[in-house]
């Protein structure tokens, strides 16, 4: 496996989700120009989060550290393992910067409540039983990087990391065909021949499964014109439309995450789900140097990178 592409989707999350944190809940109108658009705002532009420092990735950026680490700690997915070191991130700020939390989706804080309080995993995330935000899909990268089952089982495995938080089916459907998207990616395809190759392989995958395929046709709708556009919010099918429609023009990591701050809205997110597939797309190498060396936090997650690549490569 490609060492440049591994270390560039989980550098290329964080690098995406630190680049989208001051921009978030802004208008698309609102954010600067491209040029503009880097871990610092211009002067004058009303930065989220104003306490925290440049460079530092949010909730999406930790419990994507908490996948990866209860992957290579377990061997395995464990629902347990991971739903414990989300909690821990939550009340302790386990794998966020300075271990300080700035940021929490109510469907989480609700969901990881619920497990505080005796519910089990695979139950807190229906406490909203229509939640469909994209607190899972922003996390799930770690866990095609580090997986080498099958299709099949990284489909489960993926199906599985929305549970804790966000058990919806459609959340649950998202994350699998990211999961494939970045799979083929790693092998070497490029993106609109890995988003093509991925739909037939999930509609494989589903054929026995009768309900996640028809939520696949009829909610994803992957063969409609057009469908792949999105407007960078929160609802998890607009934040994978957006992405994948990102994805299928960029040319460089550099251009695909500055489009996705572009959208406005949901910025962190949005350049965290893009930017782990830019980074493994265009590899690490890709990822501007201003950028890496702005991240804050990286001598943190080292020893996760260098256990994973030893177990990749």
């Amino acid at each position: 496996m490609d060492k440049n592409r591994i270390k560039g989707g989980l550098y290329g999350l964080l690098v995406g989700d630190a680049l989208g944190v001051p921009y978030e809940f802004h208008h698309s109108s609102q954010i600067p120009g491209y040029d503009l658009i880097e871990m610092n705002p211009p002067a004058g532009f009303s930065r989220a989060h104003s306490g925290v420092k440049p460079g530092t990735w949010s909730d999406d950026g930790a419990q994507a550290l908490c996948l990866l680490d209860s992957l290579l700690e377990k061997g395995r997915f464990s629902l347990t393992n991971f739903s414990g070191k989300l909690l821990a991130w939550y009340d302790a700020g386990l794998w966020a910067v300075d271990n300080y939390v700035f940021d929490v989706g109510n469907q989480t804080a609700e969901a990881l409540n619920a497990l505080r309080g005796g519910m089990s995993p695979e139950k807190c995330g229906n406490i909203c039983p229509e939640g469909k935000g994209n607190g899972a899909l922003m996390r799930v990268l770690p866990l095609a990087l580090w997986h080498t089952g099958t299709d099949e089982e990284l489909v489960n495995d993926a199906h599985r990391q929305c549970l804790i938080t966000h058990g919806h089916i459609t959340n649950q459907v998202c994350c699998a065909l990211y999961c494939l998207v970045a799979r083929r990616l790693l092998e070497g395809m490029d993106f609109n021949a890995a988003l093509s190759h991925s739909v037939e392989n999930i509609r494989e995958i589903y054929a026995d499964m009768p309900e996640y395929l028809d939520e696949f046709e009829f909610r994803i709708q992957p063969d409609e014109p057009d469908i792949w556009e999105g407007n960078g919010g929160g609802y998890v099918i607009d934040s994978l439309r957006s992405v994948f429609m990102i994805m299928r023009e960029a040319d460089c990591y550099e251009d695909a995450v500055k489009s996705a701050v572009s959208l406005g809205n949901d910025t962190d997110t949005t350049a965290c789900i893009l930017g782990g597939l830019a980074g493994i797309a265009f590899g690490y190498d890709s990822i501007p140097e201003r950028w890496i060396a702005a991240l804050r936090g990286k001598e943190d997650f080292a020893g996760l990178l260098n256990e994973l690549m030893e177990k990749r490569c």
